[in-house]
């Protein structure tokens, strides 16, 4: 049977993994990325066989004409978007057909109606915590499972809905019959803005409650409306829901290994926690 060996939450600020790759080769490392480097050895270690990736496309591969609450790839690979720039240079990410077909088959009859994509672009949403976890190699050493959830137009799903889902998806990933090792990253946050008379909002505050509480505490973070995430954590920091589509993943007595904190990383700040089931 599938076991779920890891559940991380990251930020997915596009410059994260070039700062930890000058980080890691600098004379005087800054104590606070520790955690972000812990984090990708720790994964490493586990050699998960899939990745579940929750993420939010960017305008890449889902334009504002045509934005499905839930989508999850179900595709034999998944290329990097092209985000103004040309395609990212990293590899092309393998999917994990078999293991998509098996959570669309749990998750859909439970509820959640995910929109099947047998064709994605990925952007920085999805690579940018992958690079900065297992840096670039040839070839990833991992599977993925791609799934998007619309934190861009409104109505966007709440935290608790999202919480929701993981808890559905953690389900399906314990009733997978394929002896694999599973990992569910959510990824986003953390507190910024980038347009408006607020732009460039950081709340540190906000943040390493978070931090806390998605361990320790997740039903008090599922009782934020959109409207107050928005408030506290930034527009575009309501992202953060995302990382409570991993909690609920989780076993509700999952306890964390990593957390780390580093603001800003361009005008955003950054966490990540690494959570682990009880053995």
């Amino acid at each position: 049977m599938a076991e779920l060996v890891a559940g991380i939450g990251i930020s997915h600020v596009p410059s994260l993994a070039r700062v930890l790759e000058t980080d890691r080769t600098d004379s005087s490392p800054d104590t606070d990325f520790l955690a972000f480097h812990e984090a990708g050895e720790w994964i490493r270690e586990k050699n998960p066989d899939v990745v579940v990736v929750i993420y939010n496309d960017h305008g890449s591969a889902l334009s504002l004409e045509f934005v499905p609450t839930f989508a999850i790839g179900a595709a034999k690979k998944y290329l990097p978007a092209d985000e103004g720039r040309g395609r990212r240079p990293v590899p092309d990410f393998p999917g994990d057909q078999d293991l998509s077909w098996h959570l669309i088959d749990s998750v859909v009859p439970e509820g959640f109606d995910l929109t099947v994509c047998q064709r994605l672009d990925v952007d920085h949403g999805l690579s940018e915590p992958l690079v900065s976890l297992f840096g670039t190699p040839e070839e990833w050493p991992m599977r993925v499972v791609p799934i998007a959830v619309n934190v861009v137009q409104q109505p966007t799903p709440s935290a608790q809905r999202c919480f929701d889902l993981g808890k559905a998806i953690g389900r399906a990933i314990a009733s997978y019959p394929e002896d694999v090792k599973v990992a569910v990253i959510g990824t986003g946050g953390m507190s910024h803005q980038l347009q408006g008379q607020r732009a460039g909002h950081i709340n540190s505050e906000f943040d390493r409650m978070f931090l806390s509480k998605i361990v320790e505490d997740p039903d008090a973070l599922t009782a934020l409306s959109n409207m107050e995430y928005i408030d506290l954590a930034g527009s575009e920091g309501a992202e953060l829901v995302m990382w409570l589509v991993m909690r609920g993943a989780m076993d509700a007595t999952a306890s964390a290994v990593h957390s780390g904190y580093r603001v800003p990383i361009s005008s955003t700040a950054a966490g990540v926690v690494t959570l682990e089931n009880p053995q």
